[in-house]
């Protein structure tokens, strides 16, 4: 049987572009990893991870559960045109052994075979099972067409602005199957077989077109499949659709360990091109939904990013809340990707808040914990206070790192691009706490707990935020509270909670001395305050509008008091709350301590 005709050509052109161009970036970009990566994938490569990662392959690449769980409909959307085009592969490869036995088929072979087969047997089975998936993949096309028409019916209030590859691809996609059905429904109607589908619609075809002109339509049919194809092809390595290969590699590399860092490497090109551009994460940004700030959110900024064309106005108006990496189905590390574009497009590094600080000892008293307020404690001084209290009714020896100011965790410092500044400080950090043989270091500011946990090495010292600190107090019996009727809302600071995953001691916390009420939004999902250091771009006008929409839900809850655990949520949220009390968790427990 000959497996060749002319119009193979745009779809073999297309498939082998489309190949060359996958093989010369995948090469370049592993190529570049450094060695300590390099290691990594050696030593995971004969471990138990490589198993994970193909089951991890099966359940996101083709199943998308991750979606599923965000947006149901948008799951089934994504899944029926992955994993139905995926079926639609394998077992047309089946079928094609079925008839032919296991010679050699070139691709065209099995991509057109049904264009080959017309003087084989049918075999009613395979017609049906092609069929099924056929129309499996059709209604995921009928739903990326619904979303791009009505998005707020699949569940989002706005969708991705796509670049011109995006759309060359998109619009050949949605033209892939219908013309295949077409194809096979006239070839059907020519010379028989099909399926419930393909057969059904080419007895109707043959009924009602000419016959001196239904064999006009065959060929074309056939060619405009072939080109879709082609075309599909060929703008994928440069478009959206460059998610389907590279979401592979990256869920191996992953599980080997590898994650982006404070410098860009070239492991970041895996995840910028992993990025589908699904616009998941356009809803939950509140630049968007609050102050209508577009073509900011992190799939513009990948999306500039990949190609070359980031901006610091895209780079650092961000902030960095965490909210869109959390529903991000790819689970790419966007905070960290944002750091180190920030880093890379900073011109002159600058010294100047490093040379102010070192070398500065301000720390007081003596004891085996250790307490750093951090700069926002130091603003808020009634937290600070709390905490003196605190200590003492539990009778804990303290060694205060800061309590008259002189040192800063260096987050700051990252969230700004002076990468290089913030390791020194860390370094003096470090020396300075190993110099006061603590062993435990607790701090009321999530930004600072992140850093410490993240980036320093502090073997030896347990580092824990002062939620988790009290909870321990008041579970062991040091500290006695008394419980009352008074009830709270409490607000999930986004370094805490979805930074650091600390959601249950801060709520422990309070109903050991109160009542909680949840807001809507809550724990993984919590809104950011507004107020965040991250951001460089937004006015002081704007981070309050953000403070009043969080302050309206968290009043929305009916409790009398609002309670964080974020010294700078504490003050953000309190200029929003409307005259309602704000209080950090601390002062609360303060306030509750028995005689």
């Amino acid at each position: 049987m000959n497996f060749y005709a002319p119009f193979c050509i745009p779809f073999i052109v297309g498939a082998a572009f489309m190949l060359v161009v996958l093989v010369i970036k995948y090469v370049s970009w592993i190529y570049r990893l450094p060695a300590s990566d390099w290691r990594l994938i050696v030593k995971g490569i004969p471990s138990w991870q490589t198993l994970l990662g193909a089951w991890e392959v099966i359940r996101e690449s083709l199943l998308h559960f991750r979606i599923f769980k965000v947006n149901p409909l948008l799951g089934y959307m994504h899944m029926s045109l992955a994993f139905g085009w995926f079926l639609l592969i394998t077992v047309g490869w089946i079928e094609t052994a079925a008839h032919l036995g296991f010679r050699y088929v070139p691709l065209q072979g099995h991509v057109f075979f049904k264009y080959f087969a017309t003087d084989l047997p049918h075999k009613p089975v395979f017609d049906f099972l092609m069929d099924f998936l056929l129309l499996f993949v059709l209604s995921g096309v009928a739903l990326a067409v619904g979303k791009r028409v009505f998005s707020r019916t699949m569940g989002m209030r706005r969708t991705t602005r796509h670049i011109f590859w995006d759309r060359v691809a998109l619009s050949v996609l949605w033209l892939i199957f219908p013309v295949r059905l077409l194809a096979e429904s006239v070839t059907a109607a020519l010379y028989g077989g099909g399926g419930f589908l393909t057969g059904t619609i080419g007895e109707w075809i043959a009924e009602k077109v000419n016959p001196i002109v239904l064999p006009t339509l065959y060929e074309p049919l056939w060619w405009i499949y072939s080109i879709c194809l082609g075309l599909f092809f060929v703008a994928l390595p440069f478009s959206r659709y460059m998610h389907i290969f590279t979401e592979i590699p990256l869920i191996f590399l992953r599980r080997y360990k590898l994650h982006a860092k404070a410098k860009e490497s070239s492991f970041d090109r895996f995840q910028v091109e992993a990025c589908s551009r699904c616009g998941i994460c356009i809803d939950p940004c509140q630049l968007q939904s609050d102050l209508r700030i577009n073509d900011v959110q992190s799939v513009y900024f990948l999306r500039d990013r990949r190609y070359g064309h980031l901006r610091q106005s895209v780079a650092n108006n961000c902030l960095m809340c965490g909210r869109c990496e959390q529903r991000c189905p790819v689970g790419i590390e966007l905070n960290t990707l944002r750091l180190n574009s920030r880093d890379k497009m900073r011109n002159t590094p600058d010294e100047k808040r490093y040379e102010y600080l070192r070398g500065v000892d301000r720390s007081s008293g003596e004891g085996r914990v250790g307490y750093f307020a951090g700069c926002m404690t130091l603003l808020t001084p009634r937290v600070l206070m709390a905490m003196e209290r605190i200590f003492k009714a539990s009778g804990e020896e303290v060694w205060w790192a800061d309590k008259e100011g002189g040192v800063c965790c260096g987050r700051p410092l990252m969230l700004s691009g002076e990468t290089d500044s913030a390791r020194k400080m860390m370094d003096y950090n470090v020396a300075l706490f190993r110099k006061h043989g603590i062993t435990t270091l607790v701090t009321s500011c999530p930004i600072c707990l992140k850093v410490f946990r993240e980036e320093y090495n502090l073997t030896g010292i347990e580092v824990l935020h002062h939620s988790e600190y009290i909870k321990r107090l008041i579970e062991s019996g040091r500290l006695q509270v008394r419980h009352g009727e008074r009830t709270f809302t409490y607000h999930d600071p986004c370094e805490l909670g979805r930074g650091s995953r600390i959601y249950d001691e801060p709520r422990a916390v309070i109903e050991a001395v109160g009542v909680l009420l949840e807001p809507a939004q809550t724990r993984e999902n919590a809104l950011c305050c507004g107020s965040s250091v991250a951001n460089t771009a937004i006015s002081d006008g704007q981070q309050l509008k953000i403070a009043r929409s969080v302050g309206r839900e968290l009043a929305a809850t009916g409790a009398e008091t609002i309670v964080t655990a974020c010294p700078l949520c504490k003050k953000a949220i309190a200029r929003g709350a409307d005259g309602k009390p704000v209080l950090d968790l601390a002062e609360v427990v303060a306030e509750n301590i028995r005689a």
